[in-house]
């Protein structure tokens, strides 16, 4: 598990620079909207050759759900926040999404939201703050925008563990992102404006986004939800600005300020007080039945 993670959180923290780059080149709902066409269409030939089924009736309502709250509504969220918001303070609403469902899994999963938990959570968010030396403020509605986009986020998380635990993985991501990448692509021919600068440098952001980002990245997180508690795999998502301002640092030659480090060290024990402490007691309980 601790591998799917750190696999997830790599790819989404080098994306970081990636998106940046790729800025430069889309117009941002556009890039979204290609993003998951070609992520969906590379899971859609993964299942065919897998012969996995479409989901049963029963489940489709709630993958349609899950494509709209979280491939859909989520990315158009964050994507439509960061036009009117600063990209730091955009970061920090959007990665919310590790309260949110620390809130919604102690109501509806039965997940208890301990004072240690809730430390945890509360030094992350903190952390993140510091890490992204946040200036706030901007368009109010952008700020409700961005928010909701995690809340819907964090509410899909909590549907795979709710309605979908008998799903099979794979099956889920792939028609849950079909549905998104429908629902991004109406939005785009209806509001998306703005040229694309095609070229390999296009090609290859696309393809990182495509392949690595979406299609690979959302089948982790759906495994990782799959297999822990919702609270606990939501706060690792943390990691994933730290990867991505080291990114910077390292790529894009952006500066290493002192602020970051104390951020990121925050966020780290933030992980650890939510993780760690179950960690240490499944770790005794296995010794104790040795």
């Amino acid at each position: 598990m601790n591998g799917a993670i750190a696999l997830l959180c790599l790819i989404w923290g080098l994306n970081w620079v990636v998106m940046k780059q790729a800025n430069q080149v889309f117009p941002p709902v556009l890039f979204t909207t290609y993003r998951f066409i070609l992520g969906s269409g590379v899971l859609l030939i993964v299942t065919y050759f897998k012969k996995i089924p479409i989901p049963r009736r029963e489940d489709w309502k709630w993958v349609i759900l899950g494509g709209i709250l979280q491939t859909a509504f989520f990315n158009t969220a964050v994507q439509v926040g960061m036009q009117f918001l600063s990209a730091g303070f955009s970061s920090v609403l959007s990665y919310s999404m590790p309260f949110w469902v620390a809130i919604m899994a102690h109501f509806l999963l039965g997940e208890k939201l301990t004072r240690r938990k809730m430390t945890g959570v509360a030094m992350g968010m903190v952390g993140l703050v510091a890490l992204l030396n946040v200036s706030g403020g901007g368009a109010w509605w952008a700020i409700v925008l961005t928010l909701t986009g995690a809340v819907a986020w964090a509410f899909s998380s909590i549907l795979v563990k709710l309605k979908l635990q008998h799903c099979d993985i794979l099956q889920y991501t792939t028609w849950q992102m079909v549905v998104g990448a429908i629902v991004l692509s109406i939005y785009s021919a209806l509001f998306g404006h703005g040229t694309i600068q095609w070229g390999w440098y296009a090609v290859g952001c696309l393809v990182y986004n495509g392949v690595l980002a979406s299609a690979l990245a959302y089948f982790l997180w759906t495994y990782i939800l799959s297999n822990t508690e919702a609270g606990k795999a939501s706060i690792s998502m943390l990691i994933i600005p730290i990867i991505g301002v080291l990114a910077g640092v390292i790529f894009l030659k952006e500066t290493l300020y002192w602020n970051t480090v104390v951020g990121m060290a925050l966020i780290l024990g933030g992980i650890w007080l939510v993780n760690g402490h179950t960690a240490s007691r499944e770790i005794e309980s296995i010794q104790q039945g040795d």
